[in-house]
């Protein structure tokens, strides 16, 4: 039991960490807050994790983990409600480790591991879209020609990957609060999903908009 003490420390120090770092943003939180909102001492701290930067990569670890578990459902999906579902998690998952996506721009420039990391998850996004599209048209969801397929995948790559900075700007004393985080995803899943109005065949338009105006009516 002993031994499994340090295991529990170093995850909590993530726990306490990712909240911070969502809460106030990467920049602004600096070694000595982390310590001192776990109550113990910055040596303690260090012991786990010597170096801030070790402290984003084991987060970034476990928000890659469960991105690509997620991304790898993409060709399940079949119509507009297992898309709306599939992108709402993704929107959601983003939402638990906001801070990379907010502070996204300046973690790249400062973090060698990351920037060649993000690269990897770009691709599998686009892939995993890509994947959703192909198969959405399979099933007769969508009627697009195959030369559509990359673009529209990586348009709505750009859009899973930016909402939030756009959220952001748009109100940035309260769009990364916790009690903006619901209208939030459901605008970001809505405006992804909207890339695909013009292909979708009518029934599926038409089930994406009744999807839409539920939410909105919450």
């Amino acid at each position: 039991m002993v031994k499994k003490a340090p295991r529990r420390t170093a995850q909590r120090i993530l726990e306490v960490t990712l909240t911070l770092f969502n809460r106030f943003g990467e920049p602004n939180v600096s070694t000595t807050l982390i310590s001192a909102e776990l109550g113990i001492s910055p040596g303690n701290l260090y012991y786990h994790y010597p170096a801030k930067d070790e402290l984003i990569n084991a987060l970034f670890n476990q928000f890659e983990e469960s991105l690509n578990e997620l991304l790898n459902a993409s060709d399940n999906v079949r119509d507009v409600e297992d898309a709306w579902f599939f992108v709402h998690s993704l929107f959601e998952l983003i939402w638990n480790y906001r801070f990379l996506y907010r502070d996204l721009n300046d973690l790249l420039s400062k973090n060698r591991r990351l920037e060649t990391h993000f690269q990897a998850v770009l691709k599998n996004k686009s892939r995993s879209i890509k994947a959703m599209l192909e198969s959405m048209n399979r099933y007769g969801a969508l009627l697009m020609d195959s030369r559509e397929i990359e673009p529209t995948s990586t348009s709505m790559v750009v859009v899973l990957t930016y909402w939030l900075s756009f959220e952001y700007v748009r109100d940035p004393r309260k769009a990364l609060e916790p009690e903006s985080a619901q209208l939030a995803l459901m605008r970001g899943a809505q405006h992804v999903l909207s890339l695909l109005m013009p292909y979708l065949e009518a029934t599926q338009r038409a089930h994406l908009l009744a999807l839409v105006g539920v939410y909105q009516a919450q």
